[in-house]
């Protein structure tokens, strides 16, 4: 090895770009890569998020209508059926609370859960939920159980 073919150690050099704005004889001085006038030749020009070249922007050409409500509370609904897949599979035996519904991935601990009436309930149970529907209600009454709003 001599001063004739040093090298850097592999891997340890990442920009092998050619340098721009460093005079004529580097080939790349003057508008350095940027071309005239404009913009884009400017430094700290950085092009907005959806700007479309001085056209009406899509954000901005489309209609904006309805009304969004920030005080909506969106219920995870649980439907009478998979209550009694609970019992089916022995994981409930006579009372069905929010924990029991979080443990089983019926609901997260963050969700406000309403109880649904698709499906049939055989078992006597005591559930308790933030809402019910009335036909849940009405079908968990009738098996002989109670309905508990939290």
């Amino acid at each position: 090895m001599n001063l004739s073919n040093l090298q850097p150690a592999e891997g340890s050099t990442h920009n092998q770009n050619k340098r721009v704005g460093r005079g004529e004889g580097s080939g790349k001085g003057g508008t350095s890569t940027r071309g005239h006038k404009g913009a884009k030749s400017r430094s700290g020009y950085s092009k907005k998020i959806g700007f479309e070249g001085g056209q009406m922007p899509l954000q901005r050409r489309v209609p904006k209508f309805g009304f969004k409500n920030v005080n909506r509370v969106e219920y995870q609904g649980v439907n009478l059926d998979k209550l009694q897949a609970l019992v089916d599979n022995g994981l409930v035996t006579d009372t069905v609370d929010f924990s029991v519904l979080v443990q089983n991935r019926l609901a997260t601990k963050n969700e406000v859960v309403k109880i649904l009436g698709r499906g049939e309930l055989k078992a006597k149970l005591k559930v308790s939920a933030h809402k019910f529907t009335a036909t849940a209600k009405a079908a968990i009454e009738a098996a002989g159980g109670e309905a508990v709003t939290l």
